[in-house]
């Protein structure tokens, strides 16, 4: 089955997306243009939750424990609102949460 979107980006370093085959529907049409909002929303809250992760990381790294764990509610409160919006699973997130826990008591 053909892709329905192409991803494409533009002069301004924007993301955009066309449909790269005609909707056949009105209803196929509307639901293209609202996957493709839907995508750029979950695009920034992915991207938002993976900085989190990172910057606790190289808090970790740098031997941090008390900015890791002054940090480390903002973490799993970001952690927890990517889940409840479906882009990653409960599972994924508290195993993150308890991986991060463990390396921060052993710093």
């Amino acid at each position: 089955m053909p892709k329905i979107i192409d991803y494409l980006i533009d002069q301004n370093n924007s993301t955009s997306y066309t449909p790269a085959y005609m909707a056949n529907t009105k209803s196929a049409i509307k639901r293209i243009r609202r996957i493709s909002k839907q995508t750029l929303v979950n695009k920034a809250r992915k991207s938002r939750y993976k900085a989190a992760l990172k910057k606790m990381y190289s808090l970790i790294a740098e031997k941090k424990k008390s900015d890791a764990l002054k940090f480390l509610p903002k973490l799993n409160s970001e952690l927890m609102k990517i889940t409840k919006t479906g882009i990653i699973k409960k599972q994924n997130a508290s195993r993150n949460v308890s991986r991060i826990t463990k390396k921060i008591s052993s710093i």
